[in-house]
């Protein structure tokens, strides 16, 4: 799936970056940078409310693409800029993390466990 459909799915904006080109081939739903790192998947979407500098550590050590902020979420000045430096992209939705990670699997966007 490609981050301008994510995008448009979740209703989002752009915070920081331009949008990756390369196709997103799953996605993580969490607020535990520690449930993050036990399941690393290879092009992975990282859908979070967790607004701090760790967020973007873990994404920037698993080489996430696509950081989304879920609830209205804005991060700080400081996380947009990390992310800017480790070419993240960063968006943010509205969307409550369960409905964010819903719509994306509805539309056909697979979670970690490689179950459909």
């Amino acid at each position: 799936m490609k981050a301008a459909e994510i995008l448009g799915l979740l209703e989002a904006s752009v915070l920081m970056g331009p949008l990756p080109e390369e196709e997103i081939m799953t996605a993580c739903g969490s607020d535990m940078m520690s449930d993050v790192l036990a399941f690393p998947k290879e092009r992975m979407a990282l859908l979070t409310g967790l607004t701090n500098p760790h967020t973007v550590r873990t994404a920037e050590l698993l080489d996430v693409p696509l950081i989304v902020f879920v609830r209205g979420k804005v991060p700080g000045e400081e996380v947009l800029n990390m992310a800017e430096d480790a070419g993240i992209c960063v968006i943010g939705t509205a969307f409550t993390l369960y409905d964010a990670c819903g719509r994306l699997f509805a539309a056909g966007l697979p979670g970690g466990t490689g179950r459909a």
